[in-house]
């Protein structure tokens, strides 16, 4: 980099006066390849550097499962019953028979032909679920869906493995560093690389076809998840709320997805 260029990048670091968008045309016009840093993952990003919050330029929210991947084909591969502190459910897991990746669904009563069935599609969060992590309240909707499904009497939790909304474990902490750094997770997903939410319904809509689910109650704050399955042609008959209390450590992500992620109550 030139060093009249190199002048004018130190000076925008240190004041935080350019867009992501003007720091990318100034790159590039110094001839650095890959120059555009208005794109999540950019020089800096890579760099060990990121831009400071409110300097990422808005994009449309994509939050829907990706439209173009074909869907999974799913086997159901093991079942048995299992005593849980909700009381005895049926665990069927289904595998992908692509990429041989398990979900399992946890099945309370006769839910073949039934209407308005309880159901739960949840996504893996090893971080809240198993660590006890307070930064978010996937766990706490986890066991509520179970509680709800229990005084029903009959009810499906879906457990899909995609942690960190489709970008994996080792990329959520990472994105829980950006976050220390003052980002939200929205953005936070955007300085990796990612889109801001990748999950995909397509397994939950194929497992509720095979245990014959006549339609859907669904346990969601997450409108995508209504559309993802009345796309996969399930019938869903209404949304019911999971309220969950925020804490100190996850007031900010549950606002985040209020405002940035479509998310009701």
């Amino acid at each position: 980099m030139h060093s009249i260029e190199a002048l004018q990048v130190a000076v925008a670091r240190l004041q935080g006066r350019f867009t992501l968008r003007s720091l990318g045309a100034l790159l590039a016009r110094a001839g650095m390849p890959n120059g555009r840093v208005d794109r999540p993952g950019g020089w800096f990003v890579r760099q060990g550097w990121t831009p400071r919050p409110g300097a990422i330029r808005p994009r449309p929210l994509l939050s829907k499962p990706v439209p173009d991947l074909p869907s999974p084909k799913v086997t159901r591969y093991a079942e048995a019953d299992v005593p849980t502190p909700y009381g005895t459910f049926r665990f069927v897991v289904y595998r992908e028979d692509e990429t041989g990746q398990e979900h399992v669904a946890a099945v309370r009563g006769a839910v073949r032909g039934a209407t308005d069935v309880l159901v739960r599609v949840h996504s893996e969060c090893l971080t809240s679920e198993v660590l006890h992590s307070l930064k978010c309240d996937c766990r706490q909707q986890l066991d509520l869906g179970f509680e709800r499904i229990r005084d029903a009497g009959r009810g499906v939790v879906i457990y899909l493995r995609q942690e960190g909304r489709g970008i994996g474990l080792g990329n959520k902490i990472r994105a829980y560093a950006l976050q220390q750094e003052g980002y939200d997770t929205v953005d936070a997903n955007r300085l990796l690389g990612f889109e801001d939410d990748l999950r995909r319904y397509h397994v939950a809509t194929e497992v509720l076809r095979d245990l014959g689910v006549g339609s859907v109650a669904l346990l969601t704050n997450n409108p995508a998840k209504l559309d993802a399955l009345r796309e996969g042609g399930i019938r869903v008959s209404q949304r019911v709320p999971l309220t969950i209390a925020a804490n100190e450590h996850n007031r900010a992500y549950l606002e985040a997805k209020r405002l940035r992620m479509g998310h009701v109550e």
